[in-house]
This record gives structure tokens, C-alpha cells and sequence, in this order.
């Protein structure tokens, strides 16, 4: 019967002997031993050294960084854990080196037994080292093999990442200077322009200047002092403008040209006038002064083009809007008298409107000063303002010069905007024309007539849902003056 081999249990030094028995063959040599407990026992003896290989590569060096502001300025310190003594820390390098007891083994590093000393023998792995990453705007570094890092290698890293911060900070500054420089150019440059600029671009002032000299050139066409005056009327919209055409001699030179045997010219220094003037207190007084008034009488006294008349017209009534002291001197000059001649004329159809509505603002301004003026200081502007309005004593001129008769006239127009001012006026004209309202048939009958048709379209607007529309303010007129003869 062979005889049973009893292996008691070895200790971790005794291992590299063992192997060798086991290498060499003696144990099977020159024992005979039961296969399956043989077998066993090994196993027992594998399981037991892998324990202890697993106990050392788990072994955790617990460190923990502090990097203080400054990258030179580097600290490892351990951690004070009451609990747990100081642990030496080995430094693994690219060579195998021994493992002293109780050393820590960084994760990564690569651990062996030499079986020729029995000592533990561990170095960095192969693939060991720094990775740096930047990703647009970010960047980092990492460790591949999750290895611990030495105080040296920490400091090496940060200064090579602080290195590379600064180069990538550097180049988008480059970056953002470029971008700045495309989109902006040099001081010499918009000084280039600017000068370019100030060769091309005029002043108003500047403008007006030209306008007038090609305007009081006897070397300048009809067709270029025409083009001239069109241009100036475009700015003397603006009151400071207009204030500068007096400055600069400009509003006598446009008064004068009313005086030209041209027809367009006497028509485009009308209009120009007309907009100087209106809204334009500085300037009235100074037309008023220069004579305008007169001039544009004297137009609408004698034969003239229509289109002549129209502008006129306007430059007559900018001028006497808001304005008394220039109307009681257009009552004074026949000026009443000189519309009711153009009122009646047989080619004038066209300018009746224009009259009417001259003649309502006038009533209309009188009225409003008087009823807002008395209470004004005395010396204040308004006060001044209805003394002179007091010195207009213009609807009795109306009323002696038939204007009763002659405004009810474009009732018959077909043309709705032409009743309603016609309308607007008579209501106005009341308080002196009543009684002759009243033994005017023709009146009574369009007014009978007015009030049925609006009436009809009064309805009309309400079944389409406009219940306070246009035709409903013109009817409301209509009934008012009608209530007002009975």
C-alpha cells in the first residue's frame, strides 16, 4: 500500500522552495501520493498565496492633494485619520524594484513574486504616463492607468498645463485682435473718409445759399430757377430754414419773383412762400413787412391761370392764419371783396372751396381768442392777440358783401367734403346772415333736400355697423342749421 504524503500548511517564505521540490519532481518521484488529495491540498495552498497577492494590490495608499493658488506651490498631505498608522509610500519606476513589507503599492503598478528570492518585486506598468486633452476652450490631463501621482510629476504637469493654458489664452487674444481689427478700420482711415465726406456733404444752410444764387442769377434759365424754387420749398418746411431764408435775403427774392412775367415762376415763388409762412410767426411778420400781401392780392384781382390762383390762395391764407393783425389790414384792402369776385367767376369752380374754407378759419379764430382770451393777464400775449382780433371786423363784412347768398352755392356740389365746409361756414356765418337765410328759398329747399338723402345714408352706414360714421356728423350739421332758420 503506498504511503500517504501529509503536507502541513507553508508560510508565504517557503513557497519558492516548494516550488522548486515541485519543479524538479522529487515530490512525484519519489513519493506516491493519492492523486485527489494531493490535488486538494495544492489547491488550498494556491488559494492561500492569491490571498495574499490580492490583500497586497488593495492595500490603499489614502492621500490627499491641496493645490494652493499658484502653480509652484504644491502640498501632498496625508490624511490625520486617528484610526490608521503612517504607511511608507513606494515609488514605482520603470524598473522591477523590492517591495519592502508593509509598503503600499500604487493602483496601476505591476506586482511579482520572484521565486528565485521569494520577495515581492512590483514596477509602473508599460502603457504608464501623462495624457494632456483640450476640447475647444477646455483642457485637462489624465492618467491612463489610474496610477498615483508623485509631488514631482504633479508639479511638472501643472507647469506644463499652465504653460499651455497661457499659449491657448494668447492665441485667442491673437484671434479676438484680428476679429476686432476686420470690423473696425483705422484712425488714419476714417480720417481719409471723414475728409472725402466733408467735400460732398452740405449743410441746409449751405444748400439754400446755392438755391438763392441760381434763383437772383440773370444768367440761370426759367427751367433752373424753377428747379431751384421747388428745391428750396422742400426746406423751408423746417422752421429754422425758413427763419435762415429771411437771414440770408432769400424771402424778398421770393416775394420779388412774384412780380415775373412768367407763369411758373410766379407759381413755384408762391408755393415757396406759402411754406415758409405757415406755422411760422418770425417769418409772416417779415413777408407781411415785405409786401407779400399786397402782391398776392394783386394776383387774385387780376387774370391769372388757375394753378396760378390755387397756390395763391394757399400762400394768401398761410400767411393770414393766426395772424390778425395781416387780416384786418386784407379787410382794410378790399382782400373780402377780391374773393367774392373769384367766388363767382365762371373757370374759378375749382378755387370756391379753397375760399370757403379761408373765410371759416378766419370766423372760427376769432371766436376761439375771444372765448379763451379773457381771461388772460392783462400785457400777456393773448391779451394783445384779442385786441387786435377785436380790430377785425370781418363778418359784417360778409354780410354786406353777399357772402349770405353766395357760400350756400356749393351746397349743389356733389362732392360730400365741399358741403360739409359750406356747412361749417354757415353755421358760423349765422349770427349775421339769419334773416337772410331764412328768405333764401334756394337754401331752404337744398337743406330739405340734404337732410332726406343723409338721412338714407345715415341707415346705410348703420346697417353696416358704422353707427357714428361720416354721413352722420354731416346730417348733424344739416339738422342743426335747419333748427336753427326756424
Amino acid at each position: 500500500m503506498a504511503s500517504k504524503l501529509v503536507l502541513p500548511w507553508i508560510c508565504r517564505s517557503d513557497f519558492s522552495l516548494l516550488m522548486r521540490f515541485v519543479s524538479s519532481g522529487i515530490i512525484s518521484n519519489t513519493m506516491q501520493i493519492n492523486n485527489s488529495k494531493v490535488r486538494l491540498k495544492m489547491a488550498l495552498i494556491v488559494w492561500y498565496l492569491s490571498l495574499q497577492l490580492v490583500g497586497t494590490h488593495t492595500e490603499k495608499f489614502r492621500t490627499a492633494l491641496t493645490i494652493k493658488e499658484g502653480l509652484d506651490d504644491l502640498n501632498i498631505e496625508e490624511d490625520a485619520e486617528s484610526d490608521t498608522e503612517d504607511m511608507e509610500v513606494f515609488y514605482p519606476t520603470s524598473k522591477w524594484q523590492t517591495l519592502k513589507p508593509g509598503q503600499a503599492v500604487p493602483a496601476g503598478s505591476h506586482v511579482r513574486l520572484n521565486l528565485q528570492t521569494g520577495q515581492r518585486e512590483a514596477k509602473l506598468g508599460e502603457e504608464e504616463g501623462l495624457k494632456y486633452w483640450t476640447d475647444g476652450k477646455r483642457q485637462g490631463m489624465v492618467n491612463q492607468n489610474a496610477a498615483s501621482f508623485t509631488p514631482q510629476e504633479l508639479k511638472e504637469a501643472l507647469k506644463k498645463f499652465k504653460k499651455e493654458a497661457d499659449d491657448f489664452s494668447k492665441k485667442d487674444s491673437e484671434q479676438d485682435k484680428e476679429s476686432v481689427r476686420a470690423q473696425f478700420r483705422s484712425m488714419n482711415e476714417l480720417k481719409k473718409d471723414m475728409e472725402a465726406l466733408d467735400l460732398l456733404v452740405e449743410t441746409d444752410v449751405q444748400i439754400m445759399r446755392k438755391l438763392l444764387s441760381k434763383i437772383g442769377s440773370i444768367n440761370s434759365t426759367v427751367d433752373e430757377r424753377v428747379t431751384a424754387l421747388l428745391d428750396l420749398e422742400y426746406l423751408v418746411h423746417q422752421v429754422d430754414n425758413a427763419q435762415n431764408l429771411v437771414t440770408m435775403g432769400g424771402l424778398q427774392l421770393v416775394t420779388d419773383a412774384l412780380n415775373s412775367t412768367d407763369v411758373r415762376l410766379q407759381e413755384s415763388a408762391a408755393f415757396v412762400l406759402g411754406s415758409a409762412v405757415s406755422g411760422n410767426p418770425t417769418v409772416q411778420v417779415e413777408a407781411f413787412e415785405g409786401g407779400a400781401l399786397q402782391k398776392l392780392l394783386t394776383l387774385l384781382a387780376t387774370p391769372r391761370l388757375i394753378s396760378v390762383k390755387k397756390k395763391v390762395l394757399f400762400a394768401l391764407a398761410c400767411l393770414l392764419r393766426h395772424f390778425p393783425f395781416a387780416q384786418s389790414h386784407f379787410v382794410k384792402h378790399g382782400g373780402v371783396q377780391v374773393l367774392g369776385e373769384l367766388f363767382q367767376a365762371q373757370d374759378a369752380e375749382t378755387l370756391r372751396v379753397r375760399i370757403v374754407t379761408l373765410l371759416y378759419d378766419m370766423i372760427t379764430e376769432k371766436e376761439l381768442i375771444s372765448q379763451h382770451g379773457t381771461d388772460a393777464p392783462p400785457g400777456s400775449t393773448n391779451q394783445e392777440r384779442l385786441r387786435q382780433y377785436a380790430e377785425v371786423s370781418f363778418l359784417p363784412m360778409l354780410a354786406e358783401q353777399g357772402w349770405c347768398g353766395l357760400v350756400p352755392e356749393l351746397l349743389a356740389s356733389p362732392d360730400h367734403d365741399w358741403r360739409e365746409k359750406a356747412l361749417h361756414t354757415l353755421l358760423a356765418m349765422m349770427p349775421h346772415c339769419l334773416t337772410q337765410y331764412q328768405q333764401n328759398p334756394k337754401l331752404i329747399t337744398s337743406l330739405s333736400v340734404l337732410q332726406k338723402q343723409y338721412q338714407e345714408l345715415v341707415l346705410t352706414e348703420e346697417t353696416q355697423g358704422e353707427e357714428e360714421g361720416y354721413f352722420n356728423e354731416v346730417l348733424a350739421l344739416v339738422d342743426s342749421l335747419v333748427v336753427k332758420m326756424h
